[in-house]
């Protein structure tokens, strides 16, 4: 189908299928078992199918539409075969997330102007947040980007020495503060800097603290208004990382997140070292907001920009 053209480059995508290995192993050993003996998909075979899908973390509301569109396939077909839920089963998903969401955009698409565009990146500690902007850094500036980054993590040394070191390996800008300073400041300074720079991107660092959503709400207000007073439409995007390898956690961690701040877009990180690369079709699905990034490895070029289409292929492709 049209749908799956390929627009990944071939090493690109054959580190997409092999980041998945796992979750697509573990999704079609767990189909096997459960049309094993059977050649046509009936009731018995949807319930199963609806199991393996909740179990391979896809989410329970986006699994009954799954349900929901393959029940009327076959009752319009009359007769669908088990040897073909693969094929049914990517082209159905892949249908749903094309009316779900309209986003088409891979990765962050930078206008050429005379200010930066500021991102600031937000997520519980220990999902990948750090490594992301590093990795978006390198990416931005192997596209001719001038990036600057902001470490406004300040309650972790952890988190400002790790941005540091990531600033270095990229080759750009990081402007920082002593620990326990206000990361508004660090991200008034940030955009100072980068001002003056004539920079093209700033990525802001925040803290990952999610024990008391007030607590995080007003924080990172106020880290947006500060921003405001360099340039008045900053932020322009709140990209929030979640952790795939969590599962249904990351659905926990998103809707936290979205209620506390205006999310833009995600990104879902170490996707290669588990078997519930199932969540980002939920995540898609359910969230009104476009996936833009995957993590499918350590290594500085293996943050892919997403393409859902891409996606579900290397998911259920043979």
């Amino acid at each position: 189908m049209s749908w799956f053209k390929k627009i990944l480059g071939k090493e690109s995508k054959e580190k997409l299928d092999e980041g998945l290995e796992k979750s697509k192993q573990s999704f079609f050993d767990k189909l096997s078992r459960s049309v094993a003996g059977k050649s046509k998909v009936d009731d018995e075979v949807l319930d199963n199918l609806e199991e393996v899908l909740i179990t391979s973390d896809v989410g329970v509301e986006t699994t009954l539409k799954i349900i929901k569109r393959i029940e009327e396939r076959v009752a319009r077909d009359k007769y669908v075969g088990t040897d073909e839920l693969n094929r049914i089963l990517r082209e159905e998903i892949a249908g749903l997330l094309s009316e779900n969401n309209s986003d088409r955009t891979r990765g962050f698409e930078i206008p050429v102007k005379n200010e930066p565009y500021v991102i600031m990146v937000v997520g519980v500690n220990g999902v990948g947040k750090t490594t992301t902007i590093g990795k978006l850094a390198h990416q931005f500036k192997q596209n001719g980007k001038k990036v600057v980054l902001g470490a406004g993590d300040t309650f972790r040394a952890a988190a400002v020495d790790q941005l540091v070191i990531w600033a270095e390996r990229v080759g750009v800008t990081i402007v920082k503060q002593a620990m326990g300073s206000d990361p508004a400041s660090v991200a008034f300074d940030t955009l100072q800097s980068a001002k003056a720079q004539g920079a093209d991107v700033v990525l802001i660092d925040t803290a990952g603290r999610l024990h008391n959503k007030v607590n995080l709400m007003n924080e990172l207000s106020k880290i947006k208004r500060v921003m405001q007073k360099v340039y008045p439409d900053a932020p322009h995007e709140v990209l929030l990382v979640l952790d795939g390898s969590t599962g249904q956690n990351a659905f926990e961690q998103a809707k936290q997140f979205t209620q506390a701040t205006e999310v833009s877009a995600l990104a879902v990180t170490k996707l290669d070292g588990t078997a519930k690369g199932g969540v980002v079709i939920g995540i898609s699905d359910q969230f009104q907001i476009p996936v833009k990034y995957i993590g499918v490895g350590e290594g500085m070029n293996d943050l892919q920009a997403f393409d859902k289409f891409e996606f579900v292929d290397s998911f259920f492709g043979k």
